[in-house]
């Protein structure tokens, strides 16, 4: 797993199948980013049968091919959607394309899992609204930064055993490397990825909407910038925003490409959760100059201080439920609608930012 670069950052866990060989068999076309190998880690891990690829640049569909041996070469995207015996679609394809592709494979009878952010404009979202509506079929979004990090999961669980009581206050850091000679063109270009608040700022508002057991929220305020990539007129370096969710817990959070060589992974990730009996902070990728594991969970209640190393003990439930949600028609990996909802409010967020000059 490639720790310094976040674009290439791909978690696996413990094998934990949750259904038989071949009962779900899925599919990856567009592999733009590489989160497209976490998200097949996930889903094998899980039990899933990974079958085809699809994209049109040779050199990714070698790499891929390389990393699941098992899998075969699509000749083209339609290959894929009319093949009746593959049940969900992955994809991490560029930003802007990702719900489009969502309609297609739906219309095709299939489900769908996206990279995030899943949409780059309103009207991509409300199209995929309507077309699980429409369908019934699962539209299923990787916010990789709470589904595929032990202590975030970890972090769910003390709030539901009620360790902090009721959240009242999110905040979240979301640094990241830039590692800019490596980046594709679509990176630059705000018209593919969507803005550093609807890209990376998504993670942070679908953990807020999580911890807070939130159904909505309001952007308050929020704001970009490019303070050092002038180069780049179309890149974002730097976003915060300010959000109120409808049960009255707040939000702040920070993103930006500022990550410093001298840090041994691609971005000191945090979260700090405010209860009002007690909070807990996790430090998700390393505890800078003290501990390069990842992980790191600390409680502060009532009761008592607690630190908690829980990587490799807590798992990844969200791969194998979305299976099993895709098998038995239910709805326990997350909600649609929190699905939706997060990616909503990210593009909001993006849309109403002032641009500091």
């Amino acid at each position: 797993m490639q720790r310094a670069d976040g674009m290439n950052y791909a978690p696996t866990g413990k094998p934990d199948p949750v259904c038989e060989k071949g009962e779900l068999r899925f599919a990856a076309i567009g592999l733009d980013h590489g989160h497209i190998y976490g998200m097949c880690n996930g889903l094998l891990e899980a039990g899933a049968e990974l079958v085809s690829v699809y994209d049109p640049d040779p050199e990714k569909v070698a790499a891929f091919c390389n990393t699941y041996e098992q899998v075969k070469i699509a000749s083209s995207e339609a290959d894929i959607l009319h093949d009746d015996s593959i049940k969900l679609i992955a994809s991490a394809s560029i930003p802007s394309e990702r719900g489009p592709l969502g309609i297609r494979a739906m219309d095709a009878g299939k489900d769908y899992f996206a990279d995030k952010p899943a949409f780059t404009r309103l009207n991509q979202l409300e199209q995929a609204r309507l077309k699980t509506t429409e369908t019934g079929h699962k539209f299923f979004v990787y916010y990789a930064e709470r589904l595929h990090v032990e202590s975030a999961i970890f972090a769910g669980q003390l709030i539901e055993q009620d360790a902090i009581g009721r959240v009242i206050q999110v905040s979240g850091l979301g640094p990241h490397r830039i590692n800019i000679e490596s980046r594709p063109d679509w990176f630059f270009h705000k018209d593919k990825y969507g803005g550093i608040l609807c890209d990376i700022g998504s993670h942070q508002i679908e953990q807020f909407l999580f911890f807070s057991s939130a159904k909505d929220a309001k952007v308050l305020h929020s704001k970009v910038a490019n303070y050092f990539h002038k180069e780049y007129s179309e890149l974002e370096d730097f976003g915060d925003a300010t959000l109120v969710a409808d049960n009255g817990a707040t939000h702040y959070f920070r993103v930006d490409w500022f990550t410093p060589d001298g840090l041994s992974v691609w971005g000191d990730g945090r979260t700090l959760i405010l209860g009002t009996e007690g909070y807990i902070e996790l430090r998700k990728y390393c505890d800078i100059a003290r501990d390069a594991e990842s992980d790191h969970v600390y409680l502060v209640n009532h009761q008592e201080e607690q630190h908690f190393q829980v990587k490799g003990q807590v798992g990844f439930p969200f791969f194998g439920q979305l299976i099993r949600d895709c098998l038995d028609r239910t709805e326990t990996a997350m909600p649609q609608e929190h699905t939706f909802k997060a990616a909503e409010l990210c593009i909001k967020a993006q849309e109403q930012a002032i641009r500091i000059e």
